[in-house]
């Protein structure tokens, strides 16, 4: 069996500022950008490089969507992504004023920092060693 995540669905407020937050400020790719009716999208991001698993922003459609953006998992860091240059990346961060939560530490698995997207989710940002 070969299994492997594709997409996670993250809530968001709105459709275009997500993107440019995702692929402005994060490099990442816009995968897909479908019109499914008048209020609804299908859009994906994702990290450059070699991984399949792609972010698909989710438009909150009802106050229970609405309350759950930037607090996807309760206030615990609810993505990991790793890089092969964390001194780059944050360095752009702080270009872009991107909030650091953690600033960088060496860790045993590597060096680490944890930041918020612009909606509060917490991510870890990763290098591994």
């Amino acid at each position: 069996m070969n299994q492997y995540l594709n997409k996670i669905a993250i809530v968001v407020r709105d459709y275009d500022e997500a993107i440019a937050f995702y692929v402005n400020i994060l490099n990442f790719e816009l995968l897909e950008d479908t019109v499914l009716s008048p209020s609804k999208r299908w859009v994906v991001v994702k990290p450059k490089g070699s991984g399949h698993c792609g972010l698909l922003l989710a438009k909150a459609a009802n106050t229970e969507q609405k309350n759950a953006i930037g607090n996807q998992t309760g206030g615990r860091v609810f993505l990991f992504l790793y890089t092969d240059n964390i001194d780059r990346d944050y360095q752009n961060l702080i270009k872009h004023n991107v909030e650091i939560v953690r600033e960088p530490s060496n860790e045993s698995f590597g060096r680490v920092l944890v930041f918020a997207d612009l909606y509060g989710n917490l991510w870890d940002l990763i290098q591994p060693t």
